[in-house]
């Protein structure tokens, strides 16, 4: 079984930008979204992909991914999503052994700024950068999923709550 043990963290800074590698757009949209599961169709660069993730929320979440033609994907994004398109550039940040990938939202999510990090193991222990703020790993509000429904524009000044 596919596990995927993600943990996702709000940015107290831009210093993490002079690390970054170039970054790639990513549009992703959500053929079904519900309390078990979400199925995701994503272009990312030249490669697009079908994600299908549970719905639980925390840290460690079964995932399935699977490489599909991007003609295709753009097909699904146009004709068979619901609610709002997804659109981020992701930055990849290597920092002391460790990749983060770093999430900035555009679009009706303008604003966010995500870094998340894939370990191994769900108490692995990982060194933070200073650039690295509030830990959001358990706030659904933050997961793509969520925001592709109710997106960080239409957030009041309490529901963002950035540190």
């Amino acid at each position: 079984m596919p596990i995927e043990i993600e943990r996702k963290f709000l940015l107290c800074d831009e210093s993490w930008r002079f690390k970054a590698d170039a970054g790639t757009l990513m549009r992703q949209g959500y053929l079904s979204n519900n309390s078990k599961s979400s199925i995701r169709v994503r272009i990312s660069g030249e490669l697009a992909n079908l994600n299908i993730k549970s719905s639980t929320p925390g840290i460690m979440r079964r995932e399935y991914e699977y490489q599909i033609p991007v003609a295709e994907a753009e097909e699904l994004l146009a004709d068979l999503c619901h609610e709002s398109i997804i659109e981020k550039i992701r930055y990849h940040v290597e920092f002391a052994g460790f990749t983060w990938e770093i999430d900035v939202f555009s679009g009706a999510n303008s604003g966010l700024v995500v870094a998340e990090i894939e370990l191994s193991e769900i108490d692995q222990d990982f060194p933070r950068p200073a650039w690295l703020g509030r830990e959001v790993s358990d706030e659904i509000r933050y997961y793509n999923s969520h925001l592709a429904g109710y997106s960080y524009l239409k957030w009041s000044k309490d529901e963002k709550n950035i540190a």
